[in-house]
């Protein structure tokens, strides 16, 4: 069976490390991004990079490290060395996690990290600001520098993934995809949403992951609502299951959900996932180089609208953007909406998702990864088969 008749034990006992990891990124790598960026840098008339703490500095740095209150950055001349700004307590950590080569910018507690960077740079320089830099240091820059934003940078990089990261990519979602499998066969009637969420979590370190990254469970009319309702909910025969999750394999992100009956379910419901599909599949589709985001969102759209949903976010419909962009972030640049104009290239990853929601009585979503090939787009995995048998 593909939904219920087995258990927790048996399923986690089936599991062992992934068999063929993919490689983490290289210095090789990592080098090529900083050229690029320099020549972005160049080309938006720029000076200099401040890249803050989070994914984006991991992309350039190797360096995982949340953004925090004291300020932890790369700030990389268009001409010279990278140079890392750090509180001076953190330099070993700091040395043992960088994958470039940099100086360093050590700053103790008593001291400004922007005096610093003003004392590293020309004054007057333009200095493109990464986006998620937060107000108070972007502020104070500006007393020394000309900023501007670094989007034409830094996205503009990370949307393109590398044969390097796609692996990643695919290795992550593939090990979330046997994970759901198996949380699937572990269904029956009274099981908590917690409890399904712990195995997710236990399945995925199994693999090899650092567990889930998120996990949402949603069971009958919490369907409905798209991140869901509090509280622990119990499995009854004849409801939806909606689950949503996913980990990370070198900060890369997976990202998927399944909808399925438990159970007999009603032929409105049988109909509308049907209908989820098709819109899903159109949206696969549309994504082809050249074309903008947001024409992969109208595909799907025009499903739903010409079977008498919506239009627009209203319900029963599609209540939010059609997909996001992913990778050392879970939701990224681009992204497939109305308004994102930007062209769809090779190396482009997103969610594919036009959940359907029906308020207060269900909701259907299903969610996988594509990305934008020569051609058109490929799947990172399968997408669901059936309402019924979710799983090949």
């Amino acid at each position: 069976m593909t939904i219920g008749g087995s258990t927790i034990a048996a399923e986690l006992a089936g599991l062992e490390q992934w068999h063929s990891p993919a490689p983490r990124i290289g210095r090789e790598e990592r080098d090529a991004r900083l050229s690029r960026a320099r020549e972005r840098l160049a080309a938006i008339g720029a000076d200099a990079l401040l890249v803050n703490a989070g994914a984006s500095l991991r992309y350039f740095t190797g360096v995982a490290w949340s953004p925090t209150e004291r300020l932890v950055a790369m700030l990389l001349p268009r001409n010279g060395r990278p140079q890392i700004v750090c509180p001076a307590f953190e330099r070993g950590s700091l040395e043992a996690e960088l994958a470039i080569d940099a100086d360093l910018l050590l700053w103790e507690e008593d001291e400004s990290p922007v005096a610093l960077v003003a004392d590293a740079l020309a004054p007057g320089a333009v200095l493109a600001l990464d986006p998620l830099l937060p107000f108070h240091w972007s502020e104070p820059l500006r007393a020394s520098f000309r900023p501007v934003s670094a989007a034409p940078v830094i996205d503009a990089l990370r949307m393109i993934k590398s044969a390097a990261e796609l692996a990643l990519m695919r290795q992550a979602k593939q090990m979330t995809l046997e994970v759901h499998r198996r949380a699937a066969r572990i269904l029956a009637p009274g099981i908590r949403a917690s409890t399904v969420k712990r195995f997710i979590d236990d399945a995925h370190r199994a693999l090899g992951a650092a567990g889930s990254t998120f996990c949402a469970v949603q069971f009958g009319t919490a369907t409905a609502f798209p991140h869901g309702l509090p509280g622990d909910q119990q499995l009854g025969e004849g409801e939806l299951v909606l689950i949503d999750t996913g980990c990370t394999i070198d900060g890369y992100h997976s990202d998927i959900t399944r909808t399925y009956a438990f159970g007999a379910v009603g032929d409105e419901i049988r109909a509308t996932w049907d209908l989820e599909k098709e819109a899903q599949a159109a949206a696969f589709a549309a994504c082809r180089p050249g074309e903008p985001c947001e024409s992969v969102d109208h595909a799907a759209r025009r499903v739903l609208e010409k079977a008498g949903l919506g239009p627009d976010y209203h319900l029963p419909g599609l209540p939010h953007r059609t997909g996001h962009g992913i990778g050392l972030a879970i939701h990224e640049p681009a992204y497939l909406v109305r308004g994102d104009r930007t062209l769809l290239a090779p190396g482009m990853c997103f969610s594919n998702e036009p959940m359907i929601v029906v308020p207060d009585r269900y909701g259907i979503r299903l969610e996988d990864h594509m990305h934008v090939t020569e051609d058109g787009a490929a799947w990172f995995t399968e997408p669901q088969h059936s309402l019924d048998r979710p799983f090949a």
